[in-house]
């Protein structure tokens, strides 16, 4: 039976990589924070058939000490301070996670697990004021955020360890990939859950910012099937994960209000300087060609779909709490 190491375990992606490596009869051990506020909600479903470990990107004893108690085929380090925007509030502290922690989690398996497999959660974020449109596996890359200067870090580390130990060590260049897990502060999901509230009276506006903004958007349950093939493949190299199309805030906020049965969604929605980026990344849409051929991997929920899946599952989540 392989065994596998997820950090953020509890996030989006880490739960649905749980459950895919679950179903593919992986032994899954995850990765998580003392917190005085454990949050499991994503996991809870799956709760009984994983091991979680203690753990903490800051601190490279307690890495180093899971992996040997770990003792995986595979690592997937998809823990990060992992919001844009709570990065231009706290830069240094996004650096330590976001780069330090890729770095601190490459040193535990050379140190404890030197034959495992390293998956590291690269982001498209990376490109940020893109020197090319489509963007692919050669874009230079321009961030234009502290996260997406310290992904830069992280993959380049990545890089490194892969050249200079021969670790198997592969970025996943993900483009902006959701669910109904995605968390209430990403615009998302924060339109979904408006959506829904609008849809049952909780609330009468959403105050968005950026309405033009564009983005390549999938859904975070096809995309940890791509992280997976990237582990299984002869020899270790990286992969832009992305759907190819893209669409902005304004088209998301469209379809959302399309699901309730409301067309003139304007008279729903403020915007505000609050949610404006310092730095507006403008124009992401990714080129997945490498990832289609080499992996035989695809996208299986298009743009409509993932929508609707989310506004009906912040939908249904409203009326249960309201039982």
């Amino acid at each position: 039976m392989k065994r596998v190491l997820i950090t953020g375990i509890t996030g989006q992606d880490g739960s649905y990589l749980a459950e895919f490596l679950l179903s593919k009869g992986y032994k899954v051990y995850g990765l998580t924070r003392r917190t005085s506020t454990p949050n499991y909600e994503r996991i809870k479903h799956i709760q009984d058939q994983i091991e979680l470990l203690p753990g903490d990107l800051l601190d490279q004893q307690s890495l180093t000490s899971a992996v040997a108690k770990a003792n995986p085929d595979e690592i997937y380090n998809l823990a990060a301070q992992s919001f844009v925007q709570t990065s231009w509030s706290q830069p240094v502290l996004t650096g330590e996670f976001t780069a330090l922690g890729a770095t601190r989690m490459l040193e535990a398996l050379r140190q404890a697990k030197p034959g495992a497999r390293f998956y590291q959660a690269s982001s498209s974020e990376m490109f940020g004021k893109a020197h090319e449109t489509p963007q692919n596996e050669n874009t230079p890359f321009h961030p234009r955020s502290p996260y997406g200067v310290a992904k830069v870090y992280a993959h380049w580390i990545t890089i490194n360890y892969r050249e200079s130990y021969d670790v198997f060590a592969v970025s996943g260049i993900l483009f902006n990939h959701e669910s109904p897990r995605r968390g209430l502060e990403f615009v998302t999901r924060k339109i979904s859950h408006s959506v829904a509230k609008i849809h049952l009276k909780e609330q009468d506006h959403i105050v968005l910012g950026n309405l033009e903004a564009k983005r390549d958007w999938g859904f975070a349950g096809d995309y940890v099937e791509a992280m997976w093939l990237m582990l299984q493949q002869s020899k270790p190299d990286d992969y832009v994960v992305a759907t190819g199309q893209n669409h902005s805030v304004k088209e998301f906020v469209q379809e959302a209000f399309k699901v309730i049965g409301i067309s003139n969604w304007q008279k729903y929605v403020k915007t505000s300087k609050e949610f404006v980026r310092p730095a507006e990344v403008d124009f992401l849409i990714g080129d997945s060609s490498k990832a289609r051929k080499v992996l035989g991997w695809k996208p299986k929920v298009n743009f409509r779909q993932l929508v609707r899946m989310m506004v009906e599952s912040d939908i249904k989540l409203l009326e249960k709490n309201h039982r």
